[in-house]
């Protein structure tokens, strides 16, 4: 494997560690009706037989700041959405309307946040976990590459300088997608 194919492998790694992160970071209530909320919920539909995500069953819209509403496309699978979200650990409570469910999206109290500003640096915690065993498989890899005599030993100080700098970046990206949440999170 030649150095420039194992960075970019690395960054990779990184950069989904990243977004992976960050898209985890859509699921933690805010007070803000957002459908990112609930729409990666797994909802079971023993009729279909099978567990779909909420986005592929239903629409899902934000018609007053802090309500959303939830349209099945299928009316007759109301009851298991009701029933995922109900089960879920977002706290919320679904209205059945019959073909629609609407969700209030009630205020947060500074106990609530402070536990969600948990969460929120648990999830960042494993993105950090995902970012250096990337970052191993890079040095491993510069490693391999001296050993395999592919690299000299000044290439591989390089390669691995360059590593590092890649997991800084990553840290980096990810501390300030944590500090944006917590404030977000924290904001009354």
């Amino acid at each position: 494997m030649e150095s420039s194919e194992a960075l970019n492998s690395v960054d990779a790694a990184m950069k989904k560690a990243v977004e992976h992160t960050s898209s985890e970071f859509t699921s933690i209530r805010t007070g803000k009706a957002s459908p990112a909320l609930v729409e990666n919920l797994d909802v079971s539909v023993p009729s279909y037989g099978s567990v779909m995500k909420l986005k592929g069953l239903a629409v899902i819209t934000s018609p007053e700041p802090r309500m959303l509403l939830v349209q099945p496309f299928d009316p007759t699978t109301t009851g298991d959405i009701e029933k995922a979200i109900r089960e879920s650990k977002l706290g919320l409570n679904p209205v059945n309307e019959g073909i629609k469910l609407r969700l209030p999206i009630p205020e947060l109290s500074e106990e609530r946040r402070v536990e969600l500003v948990k969460n929120v640096k648990a999830m960042a915690e494993e993105g950090r976990i995902s970012i250096r065993a990337a970052r191993k498989e890079g040095m491993d890899a510069g490693k391999k590459m001296k050993s395999d005599n592919t690299v000299t030993e000044d290439g591989q100080r390089d390669f691995e300088a360059e590593v590092q700098a890649l997991t800084d970046k990553a840290t980096k990206d990810l501390d300030a997608l944590v500090m944006a949440k917590e404030k977000e999170v924290m904001t009354v």
